[in-house]
């Protein structure tokens, strides 16, 4: 998978957190957990597996990508940072 997709991803779930949790502290309507639970779901599971199959199982982003809400954009920064790094070294 690449760091573009699971910077989407990332955002994904980290933009549908946010909402939720502004829902929950404010109006609290209950159509938006309805459609964002499940979004929000889905891209933190699509962002693990994904580090998980593009890093390692037991990889440093991979464990980091589980960290709820910020662990895919973490994960995101450090295969990026190794990227870099890489390159530089060519």
């Amino acid at each position: 998978m690449s760091t573009r997709l699971l910077a989407v991803l990332a955002g994904i779930e980290f933009g549908t957190l946010v909402v939720l949790l502004a829902n929950l502290a404010t109006v609290h309507v209950a159509v938006v957990p309805t459609i964002l639970g499940p979004l929000h779901g889905c891209a933190y599971l699509a962002a693990v597996v994904g580090t998980a199959v593009r890093a390692g199982l037991l990889s440093r982003p991979a464990l980091l990508s589980v960290i709820p809400g910020v662990g895919a954009t973490l994960a995101v920064a450090v295969l990026r940072r190794r990227a870099r790094a890489g390159a530089a070294q060519s």
